[in-house]
């Protein structure tokens, strides 16, 4: 069977990473977690003061240090889970906390890093046999993409998952805040002037609000299964 490229965008915490893991682990494909690369970069800047504490982003420092930043995707033996390398360092567990949650929309805004990070994305692509996630997917990265889904859900289900998520974790915070997080990260990715958050016009596209895991995952199979037959 010829091998696809899949796109899932959607919003945040709307659920599209856990269906690209599940979806390319089921089907036996990379899964590339584009969310994780404009967190890592995020994580970078916040370390070397590029960030300050009211939330500005010194972006000419950004972009000159790009090309000190590598990224890269590697199997965390101790969760036998893809754990998102930064430099060489895993640095899958800081990525999720809040401060870079708070900070990565505004950084992820910078033309010269969404450039940078498409090219990367891009890049993992050449041969194929990969699922990636985002918010630019389908209509940046991968416009050719034979398989889109656009993942959506309400702000306050993405807000109670990623509390969930957040809690589980053990990090102590409120719904108040994640939902103003999600709101506001909505806002930035929805209204930027580089690579918007919008649905591609051939993008199939899910509210998952009220669905179950096993429901949504049924029904992402069986698109694969249809667009897959279809593209042999």
């Amino acid at each position: 069977m010829k091998n696809i490229i899949i796109a899932i965008d959607g919003y945040s915490s709307s659920g599209k990473s856990s269906m690209a893991k599940w979806l390319a682990a089921r089907i036996g494909y990379r899964y590339i977690d584009s969310g994780a690369m404009y967190r890592a970069v995020t994580l970078y800047a916040m370390r070397n003061g590029m960030i300050h504490p009211d939330g500005s982003v010194d972006d000419q420092a950004i972009v000159k240090s790009l090309p000190l930043i590598k990224i890269d995707f590697k199997v965390d033996r101790q969760s036998d889970s893809q754990a998102t390398m930064l430099n060489g360092e895993i640095v899958e567990s800081e990525i999720r906390d809040m401060p870079v949650s708070n900070n990565v929309s505004a950084v992820a805004a910078i033309p010269a890093v969404r450039h940078a990070l498409v090219d990367m994305q891009q890049a993992f692509g050449n041969e194929k046999g990969i699922v990636m996630d985002g918010r630019d997917i389908g209509t940046t990265v991968f416009p050719n993409a034979e398989m889109k889904v656009f993942v959506n859900a309400s702000p306050q289900t993405r807000a109670q998952r990623r509390l969930l998520e957040l809690s589980a974790k053990g990090v102590a915070t409120t719904f108040e805040e994640v939902l103003a997080n999600v709101v506001h990260r909505d806002h930035i990715d929805t209204t930027r002037a580089e690579s918007p958050l919008r649905r591609a016009e051939d993008a199939i596209e899910l509210d998952n609000s009220n669905m179950s895991i096993e429901e949504q995952s049924d029904w992402l199979l069986k698109l694969f299964n249809k667009i897959s037959s279809c593209n042999n």
